[in-house]
């Protein structure tokens, strides 16, 4: 038997208790039982997205919070500039473009953070924008992006919102929706809320909510002024994924339980012991700018076969690892930190990316991450 490890950015490891929960007797989603449960549910969203507004809990990916943003916000023809970053940079290109809206690019290289001059830069070059999109942790390059400095930028500009992707940061840094001025949040359950993929959260500031009265992109599932009405009343529009939510409120609790200041020293303290440990074994981060404290990325030695390692590690020692995206597919490794992740998942992440570096020629002493890990994460053994 082959016990395996997951150390991907999405799906992370679920809880056992959470699991537990999910697997009890299903609820109707009509009855007061559910409408408690959802209640609780999102009155824990709240305080974990720094916001008095109520949070949507929609069954779907957090690619169909992303789309219900622009449909629900913006109308056809719109102007938007996108922060084109990564992987899901693009994705908010892409799908603005199905929605044919007028897209204004900040094209960053990849493992680049956004700075704010740059967001400056094309406001005052385009006085129509009706919103700015973006991803506060872009988990494809590693990068973290200064939501709260970009949102002060933008908060005097009346009628621009700020709609982020906060899909692997939420959960993870103490975020602050309605102290910032976001105007638009979203989230994922399989990141940092330890729940299967499934559900997708999103939250609307007034002024965001403003905007849906003249939106006209056609939408149906994912209607918010539906949505919304409905869910005031602890109900949902359709058959939502009720165990998801079940198991969503028993996994709010546990990080309300650990507190949620704790949760995000935690965070950034495996995540500081990954980054030093990888440089420590002499590999480049990814990251040139602030790294994220989801994930690790960093370069493969260039005569590395990055999916021939992937696939041993997952076939024969249980552990699975993210390769790049897009371009950087084969030629990087993301190592995960993020959710139900402490710091000796970070050892064992670390002893095995050693090992199997080994394993595939690579010069490298082991012990050398590990030792950098273990001495920093032992200087701090109440968090982790």
């Amino acid at each position: 038997m082959l016990k395996k490890y997951i150390l991907t950015p999405g799906p992370t490891p679920v809880p056992e208790k959470v699991l537990l929960e999910m697997a009890k007797p299903i609820v109707h989603h009509r009855t007061d039982d559910f409408s408690s449960i959802m209640s609780e549910a999102k009155g824990k969203l709240k305080k974990i997205f720094g916001t008095a507004n109520d949070v949507i809990i929609l069954s779907g990916s957090g690619s169909a919070a992303m789309e219900s943003a622009i449909v629900n916000t913006l109308s056809s023809g719109d102007k938007v500039l996108i922060v084109n970053g990564g992987k899901f940079g693009k994705r908010w290109v892409e799908i603005a473009n199905i929605y044919k809206l007028n897209v204004i690019l900040i094209d960053l290289k990849w493992g680049k953070s956004l700075k704010s001059e740059d967001l400056e830069k094309k406001l005052k070059e385009h006085k129509d924008i009706k919103a700015v999109l973006m991803q506060s942790s872009e988990t494809s390059t590693t990068v973290y992006h200064p939501v709260e400095e970009i949102a002060k930028v933008l908060s005097e500009e009346e009628d621009i919102i700020l709609i982020v992707d906060g899909i692997t940061s939420v959960g993870v840094y103490d975020t602050r929706m309605d102290e910032w001025g976001i105007d638009v949040l979203i989230t994922g359950s399989q990141k940092a809320l330890m729940l299967p993929p499934g559900l997708a959260f999103i939250s609307l500031s007034e002024r965001a909510q403003k905007h849906m009265e003249h939106s006209n992109l056609p939408k149906y599932y994912l209607d918010f002024k539906k949505e919304m009405k409905i869910q005031k009343l602890n109900r949902t529009a359709y058959t939502p994924a009720v165990s998801m939510i079940m198991g969503l409120n028993v996994a709010l609790g546990m990080l309300l339980e650990e507190g949620l200041q704790n949760v995000y020293k935690r965070h950034a303290l495996c995540a500081h012991a990954t980054r030093e440990a990888v440089k420590s074994l002499g590999f480049t981060l990814l990251c040139e700018d602030v790294p994220s404290n989801a994930v690790t990325g960093f370069y493969l030695p260039e005569e590395m076969e990055g999916r021939g390692f992937l696939k041993y590690m997952r076939e024969k020692a249980g552990i699975i690892f993210s390769g790049g995206q897009d371009y950087l597919e084969g030629k990087v490794l993301r190592i995960s930190h993020l959710g139900y992740h402490g710091g000796f998942d970070t050892i064992i992440a670390i002893s095995a990316l050693e090992m199997g570096m080994k394993k595939f020629g690579v010069d490298i002493q082991l012990g050398k991450g590990v030792r950098m890990a273990e001495t920093i994460l032992f200087e701090n053994m109440d968090i982790v």
